[in-house]
């Protein structure tokens, strides 16, 4: 490994009373840059680089570590600004597969950074959906994985699980969780059954029934204004990956929580 690392920004979040930006980066696998968290200020200058668990060190050798452009696709905060969710696309090499189509991934680490102290203070385990679509032709491309999450409270969590099949398109599933409906999994080396206890979802919406014109590749969450009625305004945006034949969709949802 030589050089800087080449940052490949995914999730970006505005850091209540502090006013600073904090975003991830996927790193580059392939040339020994692992994922990151950053601080930086409104204007784009550098403030920190957050240490982070060494399980998330690349180490292609010993087949153990994040896979290329499968690390920290998601960043969530607590409403009191104190932590940050920093959330896998997939699992880790030593967690688990990657999904398809007849079976779901492996568990995905949810990790929370404390941003005082800048530790990793907790981590869950999420397991993606197997990938919900079938492609149009055999042995084409298809995945699925976590494209982002959002605070609905202080432990309560929104997960947008992203699929692809080649002819087929785009799914898009929004999961609710509790983060504390899981053991903590921060000092668990390798992942595997009877070794830790997953957290529990429940499906919130299909975004097939929700009628958008077209479904994209969507990795972006927030919050917007509250609504009239009290309710909460849901924003989602898609990524067109500079290819002409997608979409930049941004599309804003009335979101009814659970009593």
């Amino acid at each position: 490994m030589s050089g800087l690392p080449v940052p490949d920004p995914e999730a970006i979040r505005l850091r209540p009373f502090a006013g600073t930006l904090l975003w991830t980066s996927e790193g580059d696998i392939s040339r020994g840059f692992g994922p990151a968290l950053y601080e930086s200020t409104r204007d784009g200058r550098f403030l920190r680089e957050f240490a982070l668990p060494a399980m998330f060190t690349p180490d292609t050798a010993q087949r153990r570590g994040p896979r290329d452009n499968l690390t920290f696709e998601g960043i969530g905060l607590t409403p009191d600004g104190r932590f940050a969710w920093l959330s896998m696309e997939n699992a880790l090499i030593q967690d688990g597969p990657i999904p398809t189509i007849r079976a779901p991934g492996g568990p995905c680490r949810f990790t929370r950074v404390d941003l005082e102290t800048g530790q990793a203070t907790r981590q869950i385990a999420y397991v993606p959906d197997a990938i919900p679509l079938r492609r149009l032709v055999p042995g084409t491309y298809a995945d699925n994985g976590v494209s982002e999450v959002l605070m609905l409270d202080a432990h309560r969590m929104l997960v947008l699980e992203r699929a692809y099949a080649t002819g087929t398109g785009n799914s898009l599933r929004l999961y609710e969780i509790d983060t504390r409906a899981a053991s903590d999994v921060l000092q668990v080396d390798a992942l595997a059954p009877g070794n830790h206890q997953p957290v529990a979802k429940t499906l919130v919406a299909d975004f097939a029934a929700l009628g958008l014109s077209r479904l994209d590749n969507t990795e972006g969450m927030c919050w917007g204004p509250p609504l009239p009625n009290g309710n909460r305004l849901l924003v989602v945006v898609s990524d067109d990956n500079f290819n002409p034949l997608q979409v930049t969709q941004f599309a804003a949802f009335e979101y009814i929580d659970r009593p």
